[in-house]
């Protein structure tokens, strides 16, 4: 019964792509037509129920526990199939009823106070610190790199990004900097050290506190850069900038106007802050099933109208709205790059099960940058209306600005 259930699902559901399925009992159909062209192996004679059921856990547990095979190992061309065609049709009645009671429900697991987003932290940020050697930069940046150019490498893309950053800040030395989320130090650390202020970086992870202390210890920095395991809600004081990067995904749509009320209260009458966080080019959704239980519970990308709403509740001005396409995809691309020719002694660490989900999750990603409705915001808030310059010319570099001038003066 449900070999026929997950047959009529697949031939509605793919209009894009070609998808050849062998099912459990051997017998192989062909779905679709077109590019990107796929061949998948059922082993599990339970595979065909739980996928019409929840696909959105089942290909991504199944791949895990070795019991549907991709010819070639091609998750790439396998979740780009899927998710091309999942912006056009459901993955059939039942899968399409499961996720409007997920809509219906989703504000109950994005429900974060501070003891709850302690545990999700602790599930994703204190796994082994080699892991995370073996796929990020050098700077351990965890989050969307920026690349004004599209074969950057990696550790470039990422300086490009907190460059970019520190830029939208309008930094000046003396200046206190508060970096909410601040991951194992690297954009603390790069401010204090490049323009001469003084950060205050809080964490929720044990692992990332320790390997931050040390890297400032390292740099003779400990004087300017402090480290804290602190919630957001429980840091007290004034600061005349704010950065958090990759940390509101984290907070949950129950805790945004908490978040941008403490915001609001901890910046200086003329300060900016900069959010930078995963978004979505879409109405307000729901936290993949698969992601939610195995990398990141608690976790939640928000639509911009979402966020905006938080924004406008306490009074803080919207100055800058960047939206950045395709960044993170390329980030992926080489987090994985990196992950996979280290599979070896990931393997080490874990075992090969653990490998083949952070291979789903990476992949997972980066097909979601290129071909579902996922982005980044960099947002730039104030107090005051003119926290920040009325044109966007302090973000170009010298030289083009000085080009433009001479134009403009020929003509």
């Amino acid at each position: 019964m449900w070999n026929r259930w997950l047959d009529g699902v697949l031939r509605r559901f793919l209009r894009h792509g070609t998808l050849h399925l062998t099912y459990p009992d051997g017998i192989a159909r062909d779905y679709g037509s077109g590019r990107p062209e796929v061949t998948v192996h059922l082993r599990d004679p339970s595979l065909p129920r739980r996928l019409a059921m929840n696909p959105y856990l089942a290909v991504g547990e199944s791949y895990m526990d070795g019991t549907l095979l991709i010819d070639d190992d091609d998750l790439h061309g396998l979740l780009e199939l899927a998710l091309r065609n999942e912006t056009i049709k459901p993955f059939g009645a039942v899968a399409a009823i499961r996720q409007a009671l997920r809509k219906i429900w989703r504000i109950a697991p994005q429900f974060n106070p501070s003891t709850r987003s302690r545990r999700n932290v602790a599930h994703h940020y204190d796994l082994s610190g080699e892991l995370y050697d073996l796929f990020l930069d050098a700077d351990r940046q965890y989050s969307c790199a920026y690349f004004p150019k599209p074969d950057l490498p990696l550790d470039q893309a990422q300086a490009a990004k907190k460059a970019l950053i520190a830029t939208k800040l309008r930094l000046q030395p003396g200046m206190r900097v508060l970096d909410i989320g601040c991951g194992w130090g690297g954009m603390a650390l790069t401010l204090a050290r490049d323009h001469g202020t003084e950060v205050l970086g809080i964490t929720l992870s044990q692992e990332q506190l320790k390997r931050a202390r040390d890297r400032a210890a390292e740099a003779g920095l400990s004087h300017r850069v402090r480290f804290e395991l602190m919630d957001y809600r429980k840091v007290a004081g004034r600061f005349d900038r704010i950065v958090s990067v990759g940390m509101f995904e984290h907070v949950g749509t129950p805790h945004y106007r908490t978040f941008f009320r403490k915001v609001n209260a901890l910046l200086e009458d003329d300060g900016l802050a900069l959010i930078h966080t995963i978004g979505r080019a879409a109405p307000p959704g729901t936290t993949n099933p698969w992601l939610a239980k195995y990398i990141f519970p608690g976790g939640y990308t928000p639509a911009l109208s979402e966020v905006m709403a938080a924004i406008e509740k306490e009074a803080l001005w919207p100055c800058d709205i960047e939206v950045l396409r395709l960044h993170y995809a390329l980030t992926l691309r080489r987090w994985h790059d990196r992950f996979m020719a280290n599979a070896d002694r990931a393997r080490e660490i874990y075992d090969d099960r653990f490998v083949r989900m952070w291979r789903f999750y990476l992949v997972g990603c980066e097909q979601g940058f290129r071909h579902g409705r996922m982005c980044v915001f960099q947002l730039q808030l104030g107090r005051r209306l003119d926290a920040a310059p009325i044109t966007r010319d302090y973000l170009l570099p010298p030289s083009a600005t000085l080009a433009e001038g001479h134009q403009e003066a020929a003509e």
